[in-house]
């Protein structure tokens, strides 16, 4: 198998390839570019016009989806898998990879849509660095752009993978990408009402990808992910890099749409989160329930029919969310 296959590792060492750029038996040209970059290329007879972006280890800990994609990788570089789509693999925060912690400094998917310019450290500089190398990549006329950002979760969640599609003013969510993501396993989608600051966010907003976050689990150490089915995600990722955006059924009926209904942002360091702190993501909130509260007599509590908490967090900074209050979908 060709060296450049193991980027997994060679980011783990922190070694740069001394071969920047290998050919598979079959032509396929795996090139790369950066620390924890690599961009693969079919042979031009063979693309079928997709720019697919996958990223994972934005959250260094997070390493289910990080060992998904070194198999994919390592499956192309032997020519076990011949893709006909441009792919770009990136792993986010190589230096939190190599310790096992979810960031070091500050969290990376906080500082995208400019927002590392405000911000100093590795992890801004990283992410200026993710923006840029996503830019080149969709930056070909005429071609379909596709981000999956994979993800795993610091706690449990009663819907175990769920998807974030994120906000772009006047663009309508597409019924095909929510039926693959149907398909690959995901049990619900949080369809966001205003344009984040993640990742995926800024491909669908700046670059107009179609872009999701994907949550896959909790998080482990690496080696240890048995718990984590990734196995339907896999076999449709597999299917992408194989043939393309092939066709497209938009019945995603059994998929759980959610919306939206506050945000829940932490002020002052004397907020307070009235949940447990094993509270699983989509946990049910009644209505009447006080959720928080924070200086100058800020409450929130829960006056929404159906619902639900994910992503409680009371260590965030100052001035970030702290959770998001979420109630079912009425229609797309």
């Amino acid at each position: 198998m060709l060296s450049l296959g193991k980027l997994l590792d060679l980011t783990l060492a922190g070694r740069e390839p001394t071969e920047k750029i290998q050919l598979t038996a079959a032509g396929v040209r795996l090139h790369w570019l950066a620390e924890g970059a690599l961009e693969v290329s079919p042979l031009k007879a063979e693309d079928a016009g997709l720019d697919l972006l996958l990223s994972a280890g934005l959250h260094g800990n997070e390493t289910a989806p990080i060992e998904l994609l070194d198999r994919l990788l390592q499956a192309i570089a032997s020519g076990e898998l011949r893709p006909r789509v441009r792919i770009l693999f990136l792993l986010g925060n190589p230096e939190a990879m190599r310790r096992g912690e979810r960031y070091v400094e500050q969290d990376i998917n906080r500082l995208f849509s400019g927002r590392h310019e405000a911000a100093s450290g590795f992890e801004a500089l990283r992410a200026g660095e993710l923006e840029q190398l996503a830019a080149n990549f969709f930056s070909l006329a005429g071609r379909e752009r596709l981000h999956y950002d994979l993800h795993t979760a610091i706690r449990g969640s009663q819907i175990e993978q769920f998807a974030l599609y994120p906000y772009r003013d006047g663009c309508q969510h597409s019924a095909r990408q929510l039926t693959r993501l149907r398909d690959a396993g995901i049990g619900a989608v949080l369809l966001q009402n205003k344009t984040g600051i993640t990742f995926s966010s800024h491909t669908y907003a700046h670059l107009h990808a179609e872009a999701f976050t994907l949550e896959l689990g909790k998080a482990r150490p690496f080696g240890e992910n048995q718990g984590v089915n990734l196995s339907r995600l896999e076999a449709v990722l597999r299917d992408l890099i194989a043939h393309g955006c092939t066709g497209g059924d938009e019945d995603f009926s059994g998929l759980q749409l959610f919306v939206v209904a506050r945000e829940v942002i932490k002020h002052s360091d004397g907020f307070q989160l009235h949940l447990a702190p094993d509270v699983e993501n989509f946990t049910a909130l009644p209505k009447g329930f006080l959720l928080a509260e924070d200086i100058a007599g800020s409450r929130w509590l829960i006056e929404e029919e159906g619902a639900r908490i994910i992503f409680p967090n009371p260590k965030v900074k100052n001035g970030l969310r702290a959770g998001i209050i979420v109630v079912p979908a009425v229609s797309l």
